[in-house]
């Protein structure tokens, strides 16, 4: 599956938001209904019946605005824009989105996450133990939801489904801490910037 970030030279969105935004962006394309009995059907299911691998790429200008013509969701939040786009073979990528970069996408955080909100979401918590750029945290943060959206029961499902999918990064909560309540882990496959099994990120659902 391909990820795009809108990250423009003057006004870029911070990690946090990206992160946030492509966890999103994923969960609400696995759970439109074209994706689950529509035109996206077959496709995402063959995806997911093998191997589930995200790439993360980072877009500007007319080509943010050329890759929002390709099948998939847009998602925007707290600043940031992050398509999901309908997986398919890395051998055929649209020639939108193979002109975009995968390298380079590292972003700060330069204010504060948006407040979490008081219905059911989802909690992200990234390694701070490992080193990754904003689009390879991005893509780890795209599969913990997505594994967390398969994981959960169905009236769990149903009830973040309805609340919106909302997604959020832990806070200042220890990282051992976290590893306890996740519900999965994410374990990288080696391809870019960490070592084969490295543990990048974990999901939980909350309900307040």
């Amino acid at each position: 599956m391909q990820l795009a970030a809108r990250a423009e030279k003057t006004s870029p969105p911070a990690h946090h938001a990206v992160c946030e935004a492509a966890a999103m962006a994923v969960v609400r394309l696995l759970t439109d209904p074209r994706a689950t009995e529509g035109e996206w059907y077959d496709r995402v299911h063959r995806w997911e019946t093998a191997r589930i691998r995200k790439v993360t790429r980072r877009a500007r200008g007319v080509r943010w605005q050329a890759v929002q013509e390709l099948p998939g969701v847009t998602v925007e939040h707290d600043g940031a824009q992050v398509r999901a786009f309908v997986p398919g073979p890395m051998a055929e990528v649209p020639p939108e989105l193979a002109r975009l970069q995968v390298a380079g996408l590292d972003l700060t955080d330069d204010g504060p996450a948006a407040p979490a909100p008081d219905r059911p979401y989802a909690v992200l918590a990234l390694n701070p133990h490992v080193t990754m750029t904003t689009g390879k945290a991005a893509a780890q943060s795209a599969h913990a939801a997505h594994l967390l959206l398969r994981r959960i029961s169905r009236a769990e499902r149903e009830a973040w489904i309805s609340a919106g999918l909302e997604v959020r990064l832990a806070g200042d909560v220890p990282w051992g801490d976290c590893v306890e309540q996740a519900a999965v882990a994410v374990r990288d496959a080696g391809f870019t910037e960490v070592p084969p099994g490295t543990m990048t990120a974990i999901s939980w659902l909350l309900r307040p």
